[in-house]
């Protein structure tokens, strides 16, 4: 933990009258970019509560949300040097240095589940060591999956793929080479930039899942949700600082190690459970639902694994040999059923200081 945290822990408890901390309670922050309300946000609270009823007082975590302390583009390196002893990561966002952990979320064409998504991560993390090498520094303590985005637009409603020609839309980095092939102009922006531009015009649309028209009030600026299948991978999203976690205690390592499952779970159940409560919300709020033509679909998904198998060869620029893991993740797709992780997946937390 960085020496100004302690500073604001300590202003804190002097406003507040603290007590002398106890020596045998270990207090970890937690720091994330979303509010307390967000889905993302209640599954880590799950998870928190967890940990500290299960070390019966021995461990508390004290929560910084919406951003306080951490941001979304850095906050890996902001773990790696303790900003924050335990946070929300996005290498997905980062901005180097991440490339392999970056690419292999759209290495995933005709993924199922949330499930099956975090069973080929873990899968793929314990075959490519260049996975594990980007998470140095950092002890992962969840996996997350996702729901299958669609396209929300403003006011153009879409209904094939020709549609998509002109529209602006702001995509993760995975999609914007398809989405090029198809006529679209895709922008990236951090999510938390969307709403603006939705609202300003600056953009005609997103990439995004259903339980954004709730969760991020999409369904106020934008109208129309086209129910176009776009898959997408699991990735690291929580992670502890290294140090940190050495300097733990064996039985409350060995306890954290064991709230992966809790925290993989509640996210995964938080996850599903918003994407069902943002298409209610957003019929209620006058959203317009379209399907996608079967033909369209098949079309958009060939598209999406000659793109991303561009993106594997494209790695060898950073000295990275992405194909192999594209190759990988899609033979355990093909061969895994939908709704189920691979055999593969392993019991424990995928890190690269485990010992192989």
């Amino acid at each position: 933990m960085t020496r100004w945290l302690l500073i604001l822990f300590a202003a804190a408890c002097a406003l507040a009258g603290c007590a002398r901390p106890d020596p045998n309670v270990v207090t970890l922050s937690y720091a994330t970019p979303y509010p307390p309300t967000h889905p993302f946000s209640q599954a880590d609270r799950k998870w928190i509560d967890w940990v500290e009823a299960e070390s019966h007082g021995r461990i508390k975590i004290a929560p910084f949300w919406g951003g306080a302390i951490l941001s979304s583009d850095q906050s890996m390196e902001e773990v790696r040097h303790g900003v924050a002893d335990i946070g929300l990561i996005a290498p997905i966002y980062t901005l180097g240095n991440a490339h392999a952990q970056r690419a292999q979320v759209g290495f995933y064409g005709h993924v199922g589940s949330i499930d099956e998504q975090v069973g080929v991560y873990k899968c793929l993390i314990e075959r490519f060591p260049v996975l594990r090498d980007e998470l140095r520094g950092l002890r992962v303590l969840a996996v997350q999956g996702g729901n299958l985005p669609g396209i929300l637009t403003r006011s153009r409603p879409v209904h094939s793929l020709a549609d998509l020609r002109g529209l602006r839309l702001r995509a993760p980095a995975e999609n914007t080479g398809v989405l090029r092939v198809l006529g679209a102009d895709p922008v990236d922006m951090p999510m938390g930039n969307v709403y603006s531009a939705l609202a300003k015009g600056v953009i005609d649309g997103v990439v995004a899942p259903a339980d954004t028209l709730k969760s991020l009030n999409f369904a106020e600026v934008a109208h129309h949700f086209v129910t176009l299948r776009i898959s997408r991978g699991a990735y690291p999203a929580r992670a502890m600082n290294e140090a940190r976690w050495r300097s733990l205690p064996p039985d409350l390592q060995a306890l954290l190690a064991r709230s992966q499952a809790v925290w993989e779970r509640a996210l995964a159940d938080k996850i599903t459970g918003a994407e069902k409560k943002g298409r209610v919300f957003g019929e209620q709020q006058g959203v317009v639902f379209s399907p996608i033509s079967p033909a369209d679909q098949a079309r958009f998904d060939t598209l999406y694994n000659i793109d991303s198998a561009k993106t594997a060869v494209s790695l060898s620029r950073f000295g990275i040999a992405g194909l192999p893991i594209f190759d990988e993740a899609q033979r355990l797709i093909r061969e895994t059923p939908s709704d189920i992780a691979p055999a593969c997946a392993p019991q424990g937390p995928a890190n690269p200081q485990d010992p192989k």
